[in-house]
């Protein structure tokens, strides 16, 4: 399945670069939030292999909840697909967009893939091993090497969202006291910690499953956790959320080891 996931990141990755550098109108969704012909083009080159490969396994795509498209029945397995993650880094010409999918069970996230095709920065993790995986320029797997979380030095690095930031992320930044402060966007905040180049990602604005299941798999793969504020793992699968919509995190502080 791994497999599958990075061939159809690879072949998304390359639809959404022939939009990037072509560019393309870009149009708002009801939420107000950007997309464009390269979240279409890449979430219709990962369902259809996706749903080609296990048509048994439903999936959820961010493109087709926002086009009203009925959430399959979720019970045991099921894929989390972000086509275009980080589309406002995209629009802005920015390089830290990523192609994401991911396969929960149980609320867990087991598999994913998030790989950032403007940098060329690719990781895998599956139950036990997480990868940083290197690609070429025609989009081809050159080099494997294994990735695992560190122990958290002095200072700390905390990975923050480039676009997203709020009062509550900085007043959580002071409170760790002397810390290096890393901006990037989407999910590679996750990949950041499993791959050993920071220690944690505290996220106190709105996410939405898809934004974080990929990198949140690579995570776990690696050695670390992302939890609530309550100390709970971040499960995955919320439907009919009381105050909220589908799919719909809350706040979440995500670590390497302490």
């Amino acid at each position: 399945m791994l497999r599958v996931f990075e061939r159809l990141a690879l072949e998304a990755g390359r639809e959404v670069m022939r939009v990037f550098h072509e560019g393309g109108a870009v149009d708002s969704k009801p939420d107000s939030s950007p997309v464009t012909e390269a979240d279409r083009e890449s979430e219709k080159i990962i369902l259809a292999g996706l749903r080609a490969a296990y048509p048994d396994i439903p999936c959820v795509a961010e493109e087709e909840v926002a086009a009203g498209i009925a959430t399959p029945d979720l019970d045991g397995a099921f894929f989390l697909i972000d086509p275009l993650d980080g589309t406002k880094e995209f629009v802005n010409r920015r390089t830290d967009f990523t192609v994401n999918i991911a396969l929960i069970r149980h609320g867990v996230p087991e598999v994913g893939v998030v790989f950032a095709p403007c940098t060329g920065r690719f990781f895998s993790g599956r139950p036990g091993k997480a990868e940083a995986l290197e690609v070429d320029a025609d989009f081809r797997i050159t080099e494997r090497r294994p990735i695992n979380v560190r122990e958290g030095g002095t200072p700390l690095a905390v990975v923050a969202s480039r676009s997203h930031n709020t009062p509550e992320t900085e007043e959580f930044i002071r409170d760790l006291g002397a810390a290096e402060i890393v901006s990037i966007g989407s999910s590679l905040k996750f990949c950041l910690l499993a791959a050993a180049e920071a220690d944690v990602y505290p996220r106190f604005g709105r996410t939405m499953e898809w934004d974080t299941a990929a990198g949140d798999a690579v995570l776990r793969a690696a050695g670390g956790m992302t939890r609530t504020l309550d100390g709970q793992p971040l499960v995955y699968g919320k439907c009919n959320q009381v105050g909220d919509s589908d799919f719909a995190n809350p706040h979440f502080i995500a670590r390497g080891k302490r």
